[in-house]
């Protein structure tokens, strides 16, 4: 297969090599900014090209959405309508605009379509996912996750201002860009049937969008979860804490570990992850999964269908924010 990335910034290059060192396929790129293009054949030995319709001129079979979150839909449309297969970054998009349509269009087409959900692959949750389908906790009753970064220290290379999660019309905010937290959790607790938020800026960071966002979610089962998303922690974390009527699950990413309570053992168990894992290796195993998706062995974790509920719960926490109601989700 031939595969074109487009967007060759931070997370587009992460998938070119991820798909060089898999052996996937052909792979070709396209980027607005020439000196991207330029960069990527020189380290990469691949073509690059500036225009978008010039690029699906050279026939690829599959597209990886790798742009700024306002374009996702205006990029994948089109390679939607070309016969692309679709690896869309999360979120799938900055606003409903256009989602449907392509929605449609995939299914018009058949085609295999996934969004980002590279934490799933993380050992951490992966970890807690296997215990909750153990019932390890019995029935979860709440859950309480985080997840914060500095923003200027996430790409120190680069001006933090410039970057997408600072900019709102290109659907930056941790709001958006944490959901991630939204995903994972709706992964191993179901369906969210209410949300209500406070967000805004809070610090005095250099951005237009909201760098704090404490978000409570209450699922069809009842249980009732708290997110908090913020680019003000100077010291960078991400934990879960799943409590349930028969023990606590608790995760940590910087501890490296998940650890386990229960009520009949009355004593806390440690299940750290591989000493020498790698992040990137959750990438990989990100796309494998999509490869092995195109090769029909199994079916997408996340298509564009279940990326579109995830961006309904995070543009409600957004509506609840501004208008400071609670936001109820449409049923299905």
């Amino acid at each position: 297969m031939k595969f074109l990335v487009i967007g060759c910034g931070s997370i587009g290059r992460r998938h070119i090599r991820n798909l060089q060192a898999l052996g996937a396929g052909d792979v070709i790129a396209q980027d607005i900014d020439g000196e991207r293009c330029r960069r990527v054949e020189e380290e990469y030995g691949i073509k690059a090209y500036n225009g978008l319709s010039t690029a699906l001129a050279q026939n690829p079979d599959v597209a990886l959405v790798c742009t700024p979150t306002s374009l996702h839909t205006a990029c994948a449309l089109p390679a939607a309508e070309n016969g692309c297969h679709l690896f869309i970054e999360k979120p799938l998009s900055h606003s409903m605009e256009g989602v449907d349509e392509l929605i449609s269009v995939v299914k018009q087409r058949e085609l295999i379509t996934l969004v980002g959900c590279n934490m799933r692959f993380h050992p951490g949750i992966l970890e807690m996912k296997r215990l909750l389908d153990n019932d390890s906790i019995g029935r979860v009753l709440c859950a309480r996750l985080q997840t914060g970064q500095y923003l200027p220290g996430r790409h120190p290379w680069e001006d933090y201002r410039t970057g997408y999660a600072a900019r709102r019309e290109l659907g930056g905010g941790i709001i958006l860009d944490g959901i991630h937290e939204i995903d994972y959790i709706t992964w191993l607790l179901g369906g969210v049937a209410r949300v209500f938020c406070f967000a805004g800026r809070l610090s005095t960071l250099e951005i237009d969008t909201e760098d704090t966002a404490e978000i409570l979610l209450n699922f069809e089962s009842g249980t009732i979860a708290e997110v908090h998303l913020d680019y003000v922690q100077r010291t960078p974390a991400r934990t879960c804490q799943l409590i349930g009527e028969e023990g606590t699950i608790l995760w940590d990413i910087n501890k490296k570990q998940v650890e386990l309570y229960t009520a009949a053992g009355k004593e806390w168990q440690v299940f750290p992850q591989p000493p020498d894992y790698d992040i990137n290796r959750m990438y990989i195993d990100e796309i494998q999964h999509f490869i092995d998706c195109l090769d029909g062995k199994v079916q997408p974790m996340q298509d564009i269908a279940a990326g579109r509920k995830a961006l309904q719960i995070a543009l409600a926490a957004r509506e609840s924010a501004q208008t400071g109601k609670m936001i109820r989700l449409e049923e299905d």
